[in-house]
């Protein structure tokens, strides 16, 4: 069927181009194009993010050094660095996050059936960010402290597929907790995060809406015991309460009963308070609730290690940006092509041979069809769901 078809090319194929064009249509980003369409500027980013191209002289030459394959491609003709910085400054970057959020609907609907760790049929999202420091002179747009810049990635993590449902891009000084006023809560899930987003206010917003939230308590933390539920200690749980806030202003933005779980993390050794609104769960699902949100830091360490996100290929907002967004849709359509041609190679494998042979002209399904075991893959047990499916 893809005879003849470089895998890149057929990877391509994946991308939802009639919606994309009504994107692009949006924001006018064709206007006045003589070369470089939309199109063509989406497949050189995702070739830099696939084929880990570190500048943009990198991309111009790997793709001029393959000069009799770029039609087959989608490309009308060779790109050209400054034709790329210029789109790449120029177009509003708002295209690819339309793109990226399109692409994320349509993934979260194939891995929506898979099964959770902690057996839950309830979504479960984890929420985090995570900070990519810049240079201050180059990136002034994007304050963070007197010296450097930076930028932050609030993410919001469906577990299921490890599959970003939100992403907002900020400079560096603004606080993770605000980003709970930016999401629109669905009842019956569950929110994870750390205690940096503890403000009882933005919590009671959350229980209001009908959703839950797992998190730790900050110390110290002024509250009363209500009642406790008995628990098994050797199972780690000391600890299974009802509390109600004691502070004038705490109690008036939460005035209901939370739930507090002293749990003694076995492998570590180390005593964790949770704090959450369900009382129907056991309090060890609520502990595995909470240690299943190293998978959005899991997801940051993996996007920034293998997406190129941390070398950026212009420095204005609009250029960072549209990289940002380029590499989540970069991901993203990679993990939509493994689920939908039912690979069993993990998103790991899959990327590094597409690193490699994007100009091989080889059926996508064969090529990534691969034994994991014969590449040197992290054997780390706490990888991203993603990576074994």
């Amino acid at each position: 069927m893809n005879v003849g078809k470089t895998l890149f090319a057929q990877i391509m194929e994946f991308v939802p181009w009639t919606s994309f064009a009504r994107i692009v249509q949006r924001y006018d980003g064709n206007a006045g194009v003589r070369t470089l369409t939309c199109a063509e500027q989406l497949r050189a980013m995702a070739f830099a993010q696939l084929t880990w191209r570190e500048s943009l002289r990198d991309i111009e030459a790997s793709l001029a050094a393959n000069a009799s394959k770029l039609y087959a491609m989608g490309f009308r003709s060779p790109v050209k660095r400054s034709t790329l910085a210029d789109a790449n400054e120029s177009r509003d970057w708002r295209i690819w996050s339309d793109l990226a959020a399109v692409l994320i609907r349509r993934a979260r609907k194939l891995y929506a059936s898979d099964a959770l760790d902690v057996g839950l049929d309830n979504t479960v999202y984890a929420l985090d960010s995570s900070t990519v420091d810049l240079c201050l002179s180059l990136f002034d747009w994007a304050p963070f402290r007197s010296t450097k810049a930076a930028i932050k990635l609030h993410t919001l993590l469906d577990l299921r597929g490890a599959i970003p449902a939100f992403i907002h891009i900020s400079d560096g000084k603004l606080h993770d907790v605000n980003v709970l006023d930016m999401l629109t809560f669905e009842a019956g899930a569950f929110y994870v995060m750390d205690r940096g987003y503890v403000d009882f206010e933005r919590l009671y917003a959350l229980h209001h809406a009908g959703a839950f939230f797992v998190t730790r308590a900050k110390s110290p933390m002024d509250a009363r015991r209500v009642y406790s539920t008995p628990t098994e200690r050797d199972t780690g749980v000391i600890c299974d309460q009802r509390v109600m806030l004691n502070g004038y202003y705490s109690a008036r933005k939460y005035p209901e009963h939370l739930r507090r779980i002293r749990f003694k993390d076995p492998e570590s050794g180390k005593t964790l308070v949770f704090l959450t609104n369900n009382t129907t769960l056991p309090a060890l699902t609520i502990a595995a609730l909470y240690k299943s949100r190293w998978q959005v830091e899991l997801f940051f360490k993996w996007i920034k290690q293998h997406l190129r996100i941390k070398k950026f290929l212009g420095t204005s907002e609009n250029a960072v940006k549209t990289q940002i967004w380029c590499a989540v849709s970069t991901y993203v359509l990679i993990a939509i092509v493994k689920k939908e041609l039912q690979l069993n190679a993990s998103l790991y494998t899959c990327l590094q041979i597409l690193s490699v042979s994007v100009f091989e002209k080889t059926e996508i399904s064969c090529a990534l069809q691969a034994d994991d075991s014969a590449f040197d893959l992290p054997t780390n047990a706490t990888q991203l769901n993603l990576f074994n499916i």
